[in-house]
């Protein structure tokens, strides 16, 4: 591809992220999308379950039975000359990790709030993150449908909490049963929420910012209030200011209701207009690799095992930095300093993948992996070493001892061990001097999801013995006597075969330093 070309076709991704607490409409939103982007033809939400219809976004069995989503999912359509690529993230705080990493290969993140519940705790840890990247955020204050919180409120509390200047692209006239529509102040126009008799969904406003006189809803008394606020936005609110959204100092909001399908396109039309095209990627060594630049390099953010069942196949997720992608082109992993030839190659839309041929800065691509990579792995092209900037990693705080039920599956139990904490959302211990297996989670949840899919995709039953909530500390090798471990200082080696102690408390740890006092622990991952 040439100069010219590669800067042509970066110049038209979008690649964002959707963030919530869970339950506030993240994965509908994102169906939404994906209808108005023509990939598939109805939106059957998770809450209809009975029906069969399935969020698209939750292809794993358990997201279905559940009803949340416990995985990152990728998607990626045309939309108006762009090409977007969604990607849909866990809003279950147990899964919080493998959000984070994903927000490290976006270029802009979409904040859905509930509109009734206002900023919750899930929505407020991950912001932090997008705040601490300085990328775009776009909010989308939902669930409009039902009564909710003052919208005057919701600004509010989005710049008290968050810190972050709120500017209200559109304004609720009513909510609830009472809810007549948008007051659409970037396109100045009022979008209807239940369509006029001859299927006018928007009415034009005249130069001063109201509806002509003749139009019922100018006589409704909810109009009026709505106008009140509108002039009270105009003087006293924030001024819209690209400059700062670029700089996620400032948030475009926009309401809406995911569920009825109602602002969702004014939202995705002014979110393609604003969204920035894919910018530089910091590396390891402080410099910047230019989207444009002409070798390829890319970063692996997450690894899936079994997305389709039938194949036992594990999926890399990299995101590509900078240069063109082919199919069947060579290049070298950093961590090993190996060449590699990338023959298998795919593109999303949840579980159903296409092959792909090439792609550009922007675009999440998915390598077949036989257990090459790891997460955040480096492949780059050209004589130069890349190692792009660390991922994330959250240390365990829950442990569970995992043995296998049936003794006579030991190989399906040791590969489904070995390939599931390949994904990073759980961490994998042995015994020091037994080689037993521990998993370190996060959450809860993540134990329970993992019990489920040694079950239903390695056909391995699993018995998990808690042994609570630890402390993980690292230690040197060469001041390491295996005498030191007890019950409340477990003994064990990660993944790596690094030596570490798991402390049952503080006091634990503190009567450690005490009796070893040059002995040096690290909280290192």
């Amino acid at each position: 591809m040439k100069p010219n070309e590669l800067k042509q076709e970066v110049s038209k991704r979008r690649t964002f992220a959707i963030i919530s607490h869970p339950d506030a409409g993240k994965t509908t939103i994102t169906e939404q999308l994906l209808l108005f982007g023509g990939v598939i033809r109805e939106a059957g939400t998770v809450k209809g379950k009975k029906s069969g219809h399935f969020a698209k976004s939750d292809w794993m069995e358990i997201e279905k039975q559940r009803g949340i989503s416990v995985t990152s999912s990728v998607m990626q359509f045309d939309y108006q000359g762009k090409r977007i690529n969604i990607l849909d993230t866990p809003g279950h705080e147990d899964f919080s990790e493998d959000t984070y990493r994903t927000l490290m290969a976006v270029d802009a993140a979409v904040m859905v709030i509930d509109s009734a519940k206002g900023i919750e705790a899930q929505t407020k840890k991950l912001f932090k993150v997008v705040k601490q990247r300085g990328i775009p955020i776009f909010t989308f204050m939902n669930k409009l449908d039902r009564d909710g919180r003052e919208p005057l409120d919701l600004i509010a509390e989005l710049e008290e909490l968050l810190g972050i200047e709120g500017y209200a692209m559109n304004w609720p006239i009513g909510m609830g049963k009472g809810l007549k529509g948008l007051y659409d102040r970037a396109n100045s126009r009022i979008e209807l929420y239940r369509p006029t008799d001859d299927g006018q969904r928007f009415l034009p406003l005249n130069e001063a910012g109201e509806l002509a006189e003749d139009n019922a809803l100018a006589e409704d008394s909810i109009y009026s209030q709505t106008l009140d606020d509108i002039e009270l936005l105009s003087d006293a609110g924030n001024q819209f200011d690209l400059k700062k959204i670029m700089q996620g100092d400032q948030t475009p909001v926009f309401f809406g209701s995911a569920l009825t399908n109602f602002g969702v396109e004014t939202f995705l039309n002014s979110f393609v207009e604003f969204a920035p095209e894919p910018g530089p990627h910091k590396t390891e060594a402080g410099d910047e690799i230019s989207p444009v630049a002409p070798e390829f390099s890319g970063f692996v953010f997450k690894i899936q095992a079994n997305m389709n069942p039938a194949h036992r196949d594990r999926i890399a997720f990299v995101r590509i930095a900078s240069g063109e992608f082919e199919r069947g082109m060579d290049v070298t992993l950093n961590r090993t300093g190996k060449a590699m030839r990338l023959n298998n190659s795919t593109e999303f839309m949840a579980d159903s993948r296409e092959q792909v041929t090439t792609a550009v800065a922007g675009d999440i691509v998915g390598l077949y992996d036989t257990g090459n990579f790891q997460i955040g792995d480096t492949i780059y092209q050209g004589k130069q070493p890349i190692q792009f900037e660390k991922l994330p990693q959250f240390t365990p705080e829950l442990f569970m001892r995992v043995t296998a039920k049936n003794v006579m599956k030991q190989k399906s139990f040791h590969k489904g061990m070995q390939q599931l904490v390949q994904e990073g959302a759980i961490q994998l211990y042995r015994t020091y001097s037994t080689d037993d297996y521990i998993l370190g989670a996060v959450g809860q949840l993540q134990f329970e999801v993992f019990q489920y899919r040694m079950a239903h995709e390695y056909n391995s039953e699993v018995v998990m013995t808690p042994i609570g909530s630890r402390t993980a500390r690292w230690i040197d090798p060469d001041q390491l006597d295996e005498k030191m471990s007890s019950s409340r200082n477990l003994l064990v080696k990660d993944v790596q075969g690094e030596p570490l102690f798991l402390f049952e408390n503080q006091y634990a740890e503190r009567w450690f330093a005490d009796k070893y006092p040059d002995v040096k622990l690290t909280a290192k991952l």
